[in-house]
């Protein structure tokens, strides 16, 4: 049975989707998607993406020092004379920080957020040339280690509160690999206000990069996350999602997963086949409620 006890502010569920903080739709997108910013193991791109406008933002890949001495690439968004703005950082998908993820980035810039991609995978490789799937993964997603991924976000938003934004009103968001990330970072950082997973991993067997799953820290949250998963997700099995959901309760954590009946893995994503729309409309107005409320 789906949770329905989450809190959502379904009056502005509709008018959140339709204007997206004020985006278009391109009709066409023609050949070249890659030089159009997607990955290319991201492909098929669809052709009626959504695309979020820099107007009134400042918006655009910048640089920052990370975790020992690394100067790190980040594409960050907020939103034009606004300062003290709260954080979102956002976590990329497996495929880096692509089109897509910046856009993302700019739908929370235009809500008021200073949001902030930064590219996880920089010391291990350009996911965004990876030919296919296996080719990213074996070369550089499975070399990434979490001690590394949390350092760095770790300076993210140290460099967010010098850089305009608000670092005591701090939020995380993740897709896909960023979605694990996502809880485990909620496990890490004691400063972090709110988190919000899309469809990322919850279980799995440890190894010397990646040594823990989310659901070893279900009681050991600093801060509530809420996740949004699609029932029709081949890797994340209905029955993961219903032991974390369990393992949050048991815990008594303020933290708990959202299901989507209809949603497949990367729900979310309106550039590729996964895309559903109806969960996407209700999944996007429930993280910007979370991120209100906590934030």
């Amino acid at each position: 049975m789906t949770d329905t006890t989450q809190p959502t502010d379904r009056l502005l569920e509709t008018e959140n989707w339709v204007r997206m903080s004020g985006v278009s739709r391109r009709a066409a997108l023609g050949g070249g998607a890659a030089a159009l910013g997607y990955a290319l193991a991201a492909q098929p791109v669809l052709a009626n993406r959504i695309v979020t406008p820099t107007d009134g933002l400042d918006a655009g890949m910048i640089t920052f020092p990370a975790s020992a001495g690394f100067t790190m690439n980040a594409y960050r968004a907020k939103p034009k004379g606004k300062a003290n703005a709260p954080v979102v950082i956002v976590v990329q998908e497996i495929f880096g920080v692509h089109e897509w993820i910046q856009d993302i980035t700019r739908r929370f810039a235009a809500a008021g957020y200073y949001a902030i991609a930064p590219d996880l995978y920089q010391r291990q490789g350009d996911p965004t040339k990876a030919a296919d799937i296996q080719t990213l993964f074996k070369t550089i997603v499975s070399q990434v280690p979490d001690a590394q991924v949390m350092a760095d976000l770790d300076a993210v938003a140290v460099f967010a509160g010098t850089d305009g934004g608000n670092a005591k009103r701090l939020g995380v968001t993740g897709f896909c690999w960023g979605g694990r990330i996502t809880w485990l970072y909620a496990a890490h950082n004691p400063q972090l206000k709110a988190g919000v997973a899309w469809y990322g991993r919850l279980t799995g067997q440890p190894n010397a990069l990646q040594t823990s799953a989310p659901i070893d820290h279900a009681a050991k949250l600093k801060a509530p996350v809420l996740g949004l998963y699609g029932d029709l997700d081949k890797g994340i099995p209905v029955a993961d999602v219903e032991a974390m959901n369990a393992a949050l309760k048991a815990a008594k954590s303020p933290s708990f997963i959202r299901r989507f009946p209809e949603a497949d893995h990367g729900f979310l994503a309106d550039y590729r086949p996964s895309f559903h729309e109806p969960s996407a409309k209700a999944a996007w107005a429930d993280a910007l409620s979370w991120f209100k409320r906590q934030l």
